[in-house]
C-alpha cells in the first residue's frame, strides 16, 4: 500500500505495534481525522482498544517543521503535571515502517469544540469550559521545566526575536506570491520588539479551544492536543493566541467570536480572560499586549502560508481545506498590523 498524507499502510503499522506495543491485539482498522493539517492524524481501532497515530507527512518538508518527536517528548513529560495530556505509548523514528516518523498515543474519549460559541451548550457550561481553558493555560505556564526534564526544550534568549526570525524564514521558504501587508508586518515586528523581560516557560504555540478535548458530558479539559509548535518561550504568546483566535469571524470556518454578544452567551471579554489568567499566575496585568497579539497574527499567517504551499505541492493533509485557509494569509497580516497600531 502506498503511504500518503491521506492513507496509512495498516499491515505495516499492525506488524510494528504487535512487536513494540505491549497489549496490542489486532485486527486493525483506521480513520483519518479531518484536523491535523500539519501532521496527518489517524484513529486506530481494534476490538479492544482505540489508539491515535500522528505522523510526519510524506514528501519534502521545511527544515524543523512537523516535529512529531518533540510532540511526543513534551506530552510524555507533562504526564504527571496539572496540564492534561493524552498518554504517550511509543515513538517510531524508523522512516522505513510507513515512510515517515510517527507516534502512538491514547485515544481520549471526549468532545471537541470547533466553534468557540459552543451553540449546543448552556450559558453556564460555556462559561465553565472557557474558564477551564484559562485554568489549563495558567497551569501550563506554571510547569517547572527543570523538574519535568524540559529545560533544554528551547534555546535561551529573546523568544519573540527568535520566533519572528524563524517564521519570517519559514514564510519566505513557502511564499507563493508577494503580500505587501506581510512584508510590512515582518518589518514592524522587528522595529517594535520589546526587551526580554526574563519570563521563560513552556509554551504550546497553538493554544486554542479546537486543540483541546473536554469531558463528553462535562466542562473539564481532558487533554491538550497538537504540540508541534511547543517550545520554551514567552507565556504571553499563548495567551495572545487565544485572543487572536477570538478576533476571527464566528462559525466553524473562522472559529472566532467577532461580532458575537459574548455576555449573552456567557463568554468572557478579552479583558476578562486576560485578567483571570493574570490572577491565576499572580500577575498585576500586561503592558503592550498589542505586540503579542500582532506576533500571533504574523505567526499564523506564516503557518497557513506553509499549508497553502504544501497543498500546491501535493503534500497537504486536507488539500481542499488547505487551499481555502491559504487565502487568509493577507487577512491575518492586516490584523497583525492593526494590533500593532494600538501600542
Amino acid at each position: 500500500m502506498t503511504n500518503t498524507a491521506q492513507s496509512l499502510d495498516l499491515d505495516a503499522v499492525g506488524a510494528y505495534l504487535s512487536e513494540h506495543l505491549p497489549g496490542f491485539k489486532g485486527p486493525l482498522s483506521c480513520k483519518k481525522f479531518e484536523g491535523g493539517q500539519s501532521n496527518p492524524t489517524f484513529l486506530l481501532m481494534t476490538p479492544e482498544t482505540n489508539y491515535v497515530l500522528r505522523r510526519k507527512p510524506p514528501g519534502t518538508l521545511l527544515k524543523s517543521a512537523h516535529a512529531v518527536d518533540r510532540e511526543f517528548r513534551v506530552q510524555k513529560a507533562l504526564a504527571d503535571t496539572d496540564v492534561p495530556v493524552a498518554r504517550m505509548h511509543l515513538l517510531c523514528e524508523d522512516d522505513s515502517v510507513i515512510g515517515s516518523m510517527f507516534y502512538i498515543m491514547e485515544h481520549v474519549d471526549g468532545r471537541n469544540f470547533n466553534d468557540p460559541t459552543m451553540p449546543d451548550l448552556t450559558r453556564d457550561d460555556r462559561a465553565a469550559v472557557i474558564d477551564d481553558m484559562n485554568r489549563v493555560l495558567a497551569a501550563l505556564h506554571s510547569v517547572d521545566i527543570d523538574a519535568v526534564g524540559l529545560s533544554d526544550y528551547g534555546p535561551p534568549g529573546n523568544y519573540f526575536e527568535r520566533q519572528v526570525a524563524r517564521w519570517s524564514k519559514q514564510y519566505r521558504a513557502s511564499e507563493t506570491q508577494e503580500i505587501p501587508a506581510m512584508n510590512a508586518l515582518m518589518d514592524a515586528l522587528v522595529e517594535k520588539m520589546p526587551p526580554d523581560d526574563g519570563q521563560r516557560t513552556l509554551v504550546h504555540g497553538d493554544y486554542r479551544i479546537d486543540n483541546m478535548i473536554f469531558e463528553a458530558d462535562g466542562t473539564r479539559c481532558l487533554a491538550v492536543l497538537d504540540w508541534e509548535l511547543s517550545t520554551i518561550g514567552h507565556p504571553f504568546a499563548d495567551l495572545a493566541s487565544v485572543i487572536m483566535q477570538w478576533q476571527m469571524p464566528s462559525g466553524r470556518e473562522g472559529r472566532g467570536l467577532a461580532g458575537v454578544d459574548r455576555s449573552e452567551l456567557g463568554l468572557p471579554s478579552d479583558e476578562e480572560f486576560i485578567a483571570r489568567y493574570c490572577e491565576r499566575r499572580g500577575m498585576p496585568g500586561i503592558d503592550g499586549f498589542g505586540f503579542y497579539l500582532s506576533f500571533c497574527f504574523f505567526r499564523m499567517a506564516a503557518i497557513i502560508q506553509g499549508v497553502l504551499k504544501r497543498a500546491l505541492d501535493g503534500n497537504a493533509s486536507n488539500p481542499e481545506r488547505a487551499m481555502k485557509v491559504g487565502q487568509y494569509v493577507p487577512v491575518f497580516a492586516d490584523h497583525g498590523l492593526k494590533a500593532l497600531k494600538g501600542l
